[in-house]
């Protein structure tokens, strides 16, 4: 039984001037010096795809791995699918099914693992992290297929759709988006919630923020944006389909939703119009604004990033799962 919630929980961010969101401090200058090495734009050249997407692999390596996880590799339908567990006592559900950024052109369960070993040890929840097949070899709609087959297998294995809450990150957030409104087309149960990290919602690019903070965005750039896009859903797209860019889709009747963003992305734009958007359609939903915060800086080990993590806990609490 879920706990009693308002309509629609408010929305959060930081007290701080816009002045300051303009910001870059000597951290994100850091981190936007080590991303310019993976975050090329030129998507759709073998040499600099396959050089994106060792990058993020490299990444996974570097980054500690979560003590007192447990990851448990299978094959669903020829999808790559992996289960991170905590090694302590838990609960079986709710699950969490996580799909992975990475402009739908990299990215895959090394990269997943970064966040899923995280969001185990601050929810207890186990994980479900799948390898969608990545632009441009398989563009649009191929990881959206994806994604339903393996949201079928977990219906298969046992899981109501109201113990499923679906993460997604960057793309990883549009996917999440459009698995949930392809439910919604079939007249399916919807996940019990969705939890959105810097979600890359409108391709059309046409929020204030892709110009507004192009030079203060440490992880990503307008040009990195549209190779994707392009890779993606073609050159000749009209980038409004709701398959495309869920924010002009019809958001009636979507689950309750958590919206996380930093306040200096260039796809800022994208979480505070959906958040809008699905405030004017009677969704619950909470967005939080993270002063100095970059793209999906969940992933990294800094105390902003724990603190966001903590607050999708408190988020789940909140929902009664």
């Amino acid at each position: 039984m879920r706990a009693h919630l308002p309509h629609i929980l408010e929305k959060e961010k930081d007290m701080e001037t816009e002045a300051a969101d303009v910001k870059m401090d000597p951290f994100m200058k850091a981190i936007k010096a080590i991303h310019s090495v993976i975050a090329v734009s030129d998507v759709e050249r073998a040499e600099t795809l396959d050089k994106q997407r060792a990058s993020h692999e490299r990444l996974s390596k570097l980054v500690t791995p979560t003590v007192g996880v447990s990851y448990t590799k299978e094959e669903v339908k020829g999808i790559n699918t992996e289960w991170a567990v905590a090694d302590f006592p838990h609960r079986d559900k709710p699950v969490i099914l996580y799909c992975h950024g990475g402009g739908y052109t990299s990215g895959g369960l090394g990269y997943a693992g970064m966040l899923a070993g995280k969001m185990v040890m601050h929810t207890g929840l186990s994980v479900y992290s799948f390898e969608y097949r990545l632009a441009p070899e398989n563009p649009y709609p191929s990881a959206i297929e994806d994604a339903v087959v393996v949201w079928d297998h977990l219906m298969y294995l046992g899981y109501g759709a109201d113990e499923v809450i679906v993460l997604g990150d960057s793309a990883g957030g549009n996917l999440a988006l459009e698995l949930t409104l392809v439910l919604k087309s079939q007249r399916r149960q919807l996940p019990a919630a969705l939890i959105l990290m810097s979600p890359w919602t409108d391709m059309t690019a046409g929020g204030a923020s892709y110009e507004k903070y192009k030079d203060t965005d440490p992880m990503l750039t307008v040009e990195y944006v549209y190779g994707a896009r392009n890779a993606y859903a073609g050159c000749e797209t009209d980038y409004t389909n709701p398959s495309l860019s869920p924010l002009f889709a019809d958001l009636t009747g979507m689950p309750p939703t958590l919206i996380q963003v930093g306040s200096n992305e260039i796809l800022r734009s994208d979480s505070e119009n959906l958040y809008k958007k699905l405030h004017k359609n009677g969704c619950i939903t909470k967005l939080q604004v993270f002063t100095g915060g970059w793209h999906v800086f969940q992933v990294l080990p800094v105390p902003k990033a724990a603190k966001a993590l903590d607050d999708v806990a408190d988020f789940i609490r909140e929902l009664g799962l």
